[in-house]
């Protein structure tokens, strides 16, 4: 039973992790139709920035600003000036994500190394906490507490503001929402700059569980698609319901069967997807 419980936590630390990244992903996709394969070295790169502004005496709030501005910044700069001029080529645009990637990838070895940097936890969130007769790490409870005050955060901005509405209209018809006065542009901007700036921050707020090293974009975007998809695309409950889900189904699967948890992470999709081809809560219309 102690196994089970501890285990069960670790899951919901994963799949908190895993919803700072795929909500972004899924907030992109669903508005602009761009499967944005740069989207885990924003999250890596928020990783390493959260890294650098602590190791300069930042604070860690002071991480989480500096990591999601900045991340953020720079997706409106290629939404801006790349994504834009390849509008209506959606293979173009997922080169490009992808050629971003490597140049993130580069410049991140070239500036930080290759050695793995460790990144510790705020002094408050240190140490460990009884819960239920269990004793967990601190820091992995508030990430989970995190992740569910953020998904309650983003509910409210797409269902309760104006904001939210045009994005909803958007997603569900985007030639509908131009014609009655919705500026696409602008919305895109803000919309490239949110779901950049919500994996900037990711990667800080994971940094202390994974640590910070090379290639940590390429381990966290497949999981990141993984969630996505199965929950569907555009949605942002599917977002949170996937990253539960596919936190549990990893980390008990790196536990019972390591050497075959990529069968036991993707073969649940397949199913559900064969039964739900548009994922668990997809909404997205065309």
């Amino acid at each position: 039973m102690h196994f089970w419980m501890v285990q069960s936590l670790n899951s919901l630390a994963l799949g908190a992790v895993l919803f700072t990244l795929a909500a972004g992903f899924s907030l992109i996709f669903g508005l602009m139709r761009v499967a944005n394969l740069s989207h885990g070295a924003y999250f890596m790169l928020g990783a390493y920035l959260g890294y650098s502004a602590l190791e300069h005496g930042w604070g860690f709030g002071g991480a989480l600003l500096l990591s999601a501005g900045v991340v953020g910044v720079l997706g409106v700069v290629v939404e801006r000036f790349v994504l834009r001029r390849l509008e209506g080529n959606s293979l173009a645009q997922v080169l490009a994500t992808l050629g971003v990637a490597f140049i993130v990838d580069d410049a991140s070895l070239w500036l930080w190394g290759g050695d793995p940097q460790s990144v510790s936890p705020p002094h408050f969130l240190r140490g460990a906490s009884s819960l239920a007769g269990l004793i967990f790490p601190t820091y992995r409870l508030a990430v989970i507490a995190f992740s569910v005050l953020l998904f309650l955060a983003l509910w409210l901005l797409l269902e309760r503001t104006r904001v939210g509405v045009m994005i909803r209209a958007s997603v569900d018809d985007m030639a509908m929402a131009r014609a009655i006065g919705i500026p696409a542009s602008r919305l895109y901007t803000l919309v490239f700059f949110l779901g950049t700036a919500l994996a900037g921050l990711g990667g800080t707020v994971a940094a202390p569980i994974l640590s910070v090293y090379p290639g940590m974009d390429a381990d966290m975007l497949p999981l990141a698609l993984v969630v996505v998809i199965l929950g569907g695309l555009g949605s942002l409950g599917g977002a949170f319901l996937g990253s539960v889900l596919i936190g549990f189904i990893y980390s008990f699967g790196q536990s019972w069967l390591p050497n075959l948890s990529y069968i036991i992470l993707f073969l649940p999709m397949v199913i559900i997807l064969a039964v739900r081809p548009r994922g668990l809560l997809g909404r997205i219309s065309g």
